[in-house]
């Protein structure tokens, strides 16, 4: 199976520094990589909220002449993933929903194929202890799922889902007790506050690694190490099904690096069922 729109799109800007308008447009083109193609440059400045001269600089900083030679680079690349269209059609709105999903989680597949990137996070997230888990709003459920079974097998997990003042004197309590890094979930709309609050854990020291919707996410500029894992946009709310895999994908990476972690599992399923915790 070829790469999807949205692969190719990621690969298309790998290699060129681009500022944060740049890196906007960027993100908004691989988020909608199936419609990019065919939208004039003045629809996808609005589509990204910048100026229209934004998009034809952008598209000079990817060594086109200028954006109508970008659309025709992206046109060229999109009559394989055309040709599918009609089988799309088969499917109604909840089932494009789901196959929109099962593209992502190809997407992330074909990602994890080099796993350097996991495994260099999950040595990481075993080194910090503590370990703060941040996540607002939409993606707080992704931070809590994380840390539930993130304490399991790592001594000291610190959930930060709640926003406000206190949250750079949690992150500040979370680096005077000797933390080295910070896991993020970062998913869309971009909470302001999220880029805040890894700016400021950078500069208190801690190392962040974050999962994104994608790697021009607008956090991405206040990362160490960001991995993406797109969201589904076919209803009116997305789906994170990629970002939730993951997350389970680093526990196991932190799980890995950690010597004691089938000790505390197997530790915590003892006081289980002493407890009768669960019904068998």
């Amino acid at each position: 199976m070829g790469e999807s729109p949205a692969a190719r799109l990621q690969k298309l800007f790998e290699g060129h520094r681009l500022t944060p308008t740049q890196r906007r447009i960027a993100h908004c083109m691989v988020r909608g990589a199936a419609e990019v193609p065919f939208l004039s440059s003045v629809e996808l400045a609005e589509l990204a909220g910048v100026s229209q001269p934004s998009v034809t600089r952008f598209a000079v900083a990817l060594g086109f002449d200028g954006y109508p030679a970008l659309r025709r680079h992206l046109r060229e690349m999109a009559p394989a993933e055309r040709a599918g269209a009609a089988d799309e059609d088969a499917y109604n709105e909840y089932q494009q929903a789901v196959q929109g999903e099962i593209e992502n989680l190809r997407r992330l597949s074909a990602m994890l194929a080099d796993p350097a990137p996991v495994q260099e996070a999950g040595r990481l997230l075993a080194g910090s202890s503590p370990l703060p888990v941040l996540g607002l709003r939409a993606a707080s459920s992704q931070a809590r799922g994380f840390a539930y079974f993130a304490a399991k097998v790592h001594p000291d997990v610190r959930l930060l889902d709640e926003g406000g003042s206190m949250l750079a004197d949690r992150i500040d309590a979370a680096a005077g007790a000797g933390a080295s890094a910070l896991l993020c979930f970062a998913l869309p709309r971009h909470p302001k506050e999220v880029a805040e609050a890894l700016e400021y854990a950078r500069g208190a020291g801690l190392t962040v690694v974050t999962v994104a919707d994608s790697a021009f996410a607008p956090v991405a500029r206040h990362c160490d190490l960001l991995i993406p894992a797109p969201v589904g946009t076919g209803l009116a709310f997305d789906t994170a099904c990629a970002p939730m895999l993951l997350g389970r994908v680093l526990l196991e990476a932190m799980a890995d690096a950690l010597p004691d972690a089938q000790a505390r599992l197997e530790a915590f399923d003892a006081r289980a069922a002493a407890r009768g915790l669960f019904v068998e």
